[in-house]
């Protein structure tokens, strides 16, 4: 794929016909202030910061969802709750340079499923709505809650009160705010899973929304069952060329997922990309 299709993209990416789909590696470059450390956020990194930097058994390292079930066992969900919050909300973090991109753009609608607020944080002064999933909880037959900021603040809305014509942030696992909420451990994405493939996880909004829309998959791996699932439903009635992928020396299993998903392969790091994007922005 040459430069000028890659500015296509970016192109339909402010039209709003293509939605931006957040992986962990878009927070590839963000650091703690002031240690200098990676923010934790795909699975191997998250375990080891939920587990005080040590290793656990192999069968717990394989995804982050299964370690996170075995700590909610022996300490609660509570704990796994204040990990995040602390680790996502109360830390001190570095910008992202694709969140800086993103920012400047400001899409009609962003996929994130990373639980970190920089998303968020780049809509701060923009009034929109936030969709975050949520999973083991009575009283609601749906997975997920609705927030509408209004530039200052956020408020809980409900789906007749939502104003469906601004930006929508959808960030499926959760984040620090307004207040928290996660999906993390096996169990809450069991719950989640089900409902979302159920058509509960989604605004009716949305849905509809959303139909015949592309992808531009970015710090986003397919070797991972759980992430796999969470998008195929999340990009339900997608174009059926669902859209791109940037993934620099993909393996054999995920050409397989992507071809059968109509997922083009960009082969292409994301730095590279960013340069792109950067001195398109300023064409």
């Amino acid at each position: 794929m040459n430069r000028s299709d890659i500015e296509t993209i970016i192109e339909k990416i402010a039209s709003g016909s293509v939605v931006p789909y957040l992986g962990p590696g878009v927070l590839y470059d963000v650091r703690h202030d002031p240690s200098g450390e990676s923010m934790p956020a795909d699975s191997d990194s998250l375990i080891l910061a939920m587990n005080r930097g040590r290793p656990m058994a192999p069968k717990l390292m394989y995804e982050f969802p299964r370690a996170a079930m075995n700590i909610e066992l022996k300490r609660g969900r509570r704990f796994i709750e204040q990990f995040l919050t602390k680790l996502y909300g109360a830390e001190k973090w570095s910008r992202a340079a694709l969140h800086d991109w993103l920012a400047s753009l400001k899409p009609a609608y962003v996929i994130d499923i990373n639980r970190d607020l920089q998303l968020q944080q780049s809509y701060q002064q923009v009034p929109h709505l936030l969709v975050r999933g949520i999973a083991r909880i009575g009283g609601t037959d749906y997975r997920f809650m609705l927030h509408q900021h209004d530039g200052e603040t956020y408020r809980c809305v409900t789906i007749e009160e939502a104003d469906t014509s601004l930006p929508i942030l959808f960030k499926p696992l959760g984040s620090p705010l307004p207040h928290p909420t996660y999906i993390a451990s096996d169990a809450d994405f069991v719950d989640y899973l089900t409902e979302l493939m159920g058509g509960f996880g989604v605004p009716a909004f949305l849905k509809s929304q959303r139909k015949g829309k592309q992808y531009l998959f970015l710090g986003m791996r397919f070797t991972r069952d759980t992430e796999r699932m969470v998008m195929s439903d999340i990009i339900h009635d997608a174009a059926e060329e669902a859209g791109w992928a940037l993934i620099p020396n993909p393996t054999d299993k995920e050409r397989r997922y992507c071809a059968k998903k109509g997922i083009t392969i960009i082969e292409m790091a994301l730095p590279d990309f960013l340069d792109v994007a950067q001195t398109a922005a300023f064409a």
